[in-house]
């Protein structure tokens, strides 16, 4: 795995439904994000935040909530993160709602399109975010972001990282999914999504299903994980903007971290949707923190 890594912050809550997950990005440095990475022999550098658009808080239009806004806000995250990819790190992107993945995951598309190598998406979240502009109930772009990086939304987005579409469905393996609006679970299923949902996880187990959704990586497969903080149960994540009861436990979270540190690919990381309004004393923040430091190789014993 690369030691040299990159904070990238993206103070915004433009695609959300609540406002809050602009705070995220300093609630994970409160929670000592770099000093952690740090104390596991890696060289951080935090570039500090990048700016956008303030959030007008505006009605859909046409579906869409501040696409505008949401277009000006990707680019500026997909050229950060290309542009940390190009000098050979590992990016982390701070964010900010999960809309901000289109323009993380279409610069690491880029990056490995032109380097030759496959791409592999763990999409970690209580949500298949699959909506678009006619199936979404809210127009919150937040529900979007796998779709249009999949070819579904307006050519503003889809554009963003200069191929469309981004990526192949095939590419992602979503886990941890238990919220999909209705018209979503449709387009999900025809477009083949590979999605291990909370069911599969009761059934299978957690090492089953990261077994399987690790397999076939290999030394030429760029690894890049969208972590949606929540992706984690309420119990011990409250502090988001949309908490779905049920979700993995500490320990569940722990091994599909542990499991995705093993094999070595991890290249690029989002961390999502941390929202420190609605958080009680920074708790979900360093749970976040605690469960990235074992992205990176924290574990109980030493592994062979």
């Amino acid at each position: 795995m690369n030691d040299k890594i990159s904070l990238i912050g993206a103070p915004t809550d433009i695609g959300a439904g609540s406002r809050g997950a602009s705070m995220g990005p300093e609630a994970l440095r409160v929670a000592n994000i770099g000093p952690v990475l740090e104390g596991h022999g890696l060289e951080v550098i935090d570039h500090g935040n990048l700016t956008g658009p303030a959030n007008p808080w505006l009605p859909p239009v046409d579906g869409y909530r501040h696409l505008n806004e949401v277009v000006a806000w990707n680019q500026a995250v997909h050229d950060a993160m290309y542009a940390e990819l190009q000098l050979g790190r590992l990016p982390i992107l701070l964010g900010g709602d999960h809309c901000l993945g289109m323009g993380s995951i279409s610069a690491v598309a880029r990056h490995c399109r032109e380097a030759g190598k496959k791409l592999r998406v763990l999409w970690l979240d209580a949500h298949a975010d699959f909506n678009t502009n006619t199936l979404t109930p809210s127009g919150n772009i937040h529900g979007m972001p796998v779709a249009c990086l999949c070819g579904y939304g307006p050519k503003a987005l889809t554009e963003i990282g200069g191929t469309v579409p981004a990526i192949s469905p095939k590419v992602v393996k979503q886990i941890g999914i238990r919220s999909v609006d209705p018209g979503e679970k449709r387009l999900v299923h025809q477009a083949g999504l590979e999605v291990f949902d909370m069911r599969y996880i009761d059934e299978m187990g957690m090492r089953h299903t990261m077994e399987l959704a690790l397999a076939t990586l290999d030394a030429n497969t760029h690894l890049h994980v969208s972590f949606d903080v929540d992706f984690l149960d309420a119990s011990i994540a409250p502090g988001v903007g949309t908490t779905v009861q049920g979700g993995p436990t500490y320990r569940e979270a722990q091994l599909c971290m542990e499991m995705i540190a093993d094999t070595g690919r991890l290249a690029s990381l989002d961390v999502m949707e941390l929202n420190p309004a609605l958080d009680v004393r920074n708790g979900t923040a360093i749970v976040a923190v605690d469960l990235i430091e074992s992205l990176f190789g924290k574990s109980t014993l030493m592994r062979r």
